[in-house]
């Protein structure tokens, strides 16, 4: 039997607002853009201004008011009746859409030519096209190179080619006729293409070259037998079993290490790279630094003059039958998503401004001087308290936004660090010892490089007391090798 009862619960529920709002803010620069044209294209009721014709006559609603709070709810979503007054209101102020900007006019007209390549794979058809083979060798050969990864690789099993061309080609092969084109591409240029792995990749690169030298035929002899020890730098062993004098070990490895483990990779077109937009700018005029936010997150953008004189019809009109309702019903919502969509990009634009603001004064000397050694140590918590919003808050600004400043174009998140304290009692940076550290090892003898213990010491006698253990953490933060990975001969 079912039993009815009642129950109270304290929910905390995002409203529609808030949430376009936190999508909004943790989206870059680079990327705002593509969202607002996709609002655009969705919401007909809203506009973009800098699109519009430059001698259009503007009317007294091309501005629109400020909007209501986001911890607010829309006082209309449940009504069937609407104030027309509320997307009528004059207010010329127009903030929201203030440009932030220390670059020219021209700079959204310029563009980056764009150098018209064959891509890596049309290289490798290029010259499969040369090759006199029959159609079904041919065959094969397209589906070998159609089968190589990015990078140039072979990864798929010999049988599942088989498999794809029994089923999808209709062409039945044994796995000797697959071996024998693959010899054939593996002959194509760059050299290494069709690797199946990096040790085969080294060898077709090596074999390609002069082989009656005695350094490339002990080069594939290492690479043949001997490639663990040489990627683990056991260069005693290596002296050892090949029979190498320390100078013949020496110009081995250097003819290895010229060798590309990446074949695929450096005949791609390199035209989709990811370009840094910064969200602000940090200028330095007479030892006073300067905030400006980009141009891009403050878009001009408005209510559609025509949705508002369908809802001026509207109020005029004496009688509303159900279609007309119906119609000002998905204007209404429209508007309302136009209204909220303007209303999250301002606060957007004033939620950047203020964090970014914050930590401008937080790292004020380091921002002027550029030395490491002037950050202070910041964490989230530090931003949050101190413009009075949540750490998530914060954290969906540094994680994404960059801000360029005179010495360097850096993420905000580079900004944060943790505190260590000194022998004296002083707290400083922990990016502050990761530069001692990437100092002591750049500086270190090659053949004698720097074990950790070694460099814990070094940091102890200059007052930073830190365990050995945190000293590997931060090695490995900055992708720096242990000492034996390190050794040069």
């Amino acid at each position: 039997m079912l039993k009815q009862h009642l129950q109270q619960k304290l929910l905390q529920k995002l409203s529609p607002q808030q949430i376009q709002f936190i999508k909004l803010l943790q989206v870059p620069t680079v990327a705002l853009d593509t969202r607002i044209k996709e609002e655009l294209e969705e919401n007909p009721a809203l506009e973009d201004m800098s699109l519009m014709v430059a001698d259009e006559p503007k009317n007294e609603y091309d501005d629109l008011n400020d909007g209501e709070d986001f911890d607010q709810e829309s006082k209309t979503d449940t009504s069937d009746e609407f104030n027309v007054e509320d997307y009528l209101q004059d207010d010329n102020t127009n903030d929201y859409s203030t440009s932030f900007s220390n670059s020219d006019d021209d700079e959204d007209k310029k563009e980056t030519p764009i150098a018209i390549e064959s891509t890596f794979f049309e290289s490798l058809q290029a010259q499969l096209d040369l090759i006199p083979l029959s159609d079904i060798d041919f065959i094969i050969g397209k589906q070998i190179i159609g089968s190589l990864d990015d990078d140039g690789y072979l990864r798929r099993p010999i049988t599942s080619m088989i498999d794809d061309l029994a089923f999808s080609q209709n062409v039945l092969v044994e796995e000797e006729e697959v071996l024998q084109i693959l010899e054939v591409i593996q002959g194509f240029d760059p050299a290494g293409i069709a690797a199946r792995n990096l040790q085969e990749c080294l060898i077709l690169q090596l074999r390609k070259k002069e082989l009656s030298n005695p350094i490339i035929r002990k080069a594939i002899a290492i690479v043949e037998h001997h490639l663990d020890e040489f990627t683990k730098k056991h260069y005693d062993k290596l002296e050892k079993s090949v029979g190498l004098s320390s100078e013949e070990l020496k110009d081995v490895i250097a003819e290895i290490v010229r060798l590309n483990p990446k074949p695929g990779d450096s005949n791609q077109v390199t035209t989709k790279q990811l370009q840094i937009i910064p969200d602000f700018h940090v200028s330095n005029e007479d030892g006073v630094l300067i905030l400006t936010l980009n141009s891009k997150n403050a878009p001009e953008l408005r209510v559609s003059r025509s949705y508002i004189e369908m809802f001026e019809h509207y109020d005029k009109a004496a009688q509303k039958d159900k279609k007309m309702k119906e119609a000002v019903q998905f204007v209404k919502q429209k508007l309302d998503s136009a209204k909220w969509f303007i209303d999250a990009i301002k606060q957007r634009q004033q939620t950047l401004l203020k964090t970014m603001n914050a930590i401008m004064h937080y790292q004020y000397e380091y921002l002027l001087t550029a030395d490491e050694r002037k950050m202070r140590p910041m964490i989230l918590k530090d931003i949050a308290d101190k413009i009075g919003m949540d750490i998530s808050t914060v954290s969906r600004v540094a994680n994404s936004k960059y801000v360029q400043t005179e010495f360097g174009t850096f993420l905000l998140k580079s900004f944060f660090s943790e505190a260590i304290q000194t022998e004296n009692g002083e707290e400083v940076s922990n990016k502050e010892v990761k530069k001692i550290l990437e100092d002591c090892i750049g500086n270190e003898n090659k053949k004698r490089p720097l074990a950790d213990e070694k460099l814990t010491e070094i940091l102890k006698e200059r007052g930073y007391n830190i365990a050995r253990r945190t000293v590997a953490k931060y090695r490995e933060q900055m992708n720096i090798p242990v000492a034996r990975l390190r050794k040069e001969l």
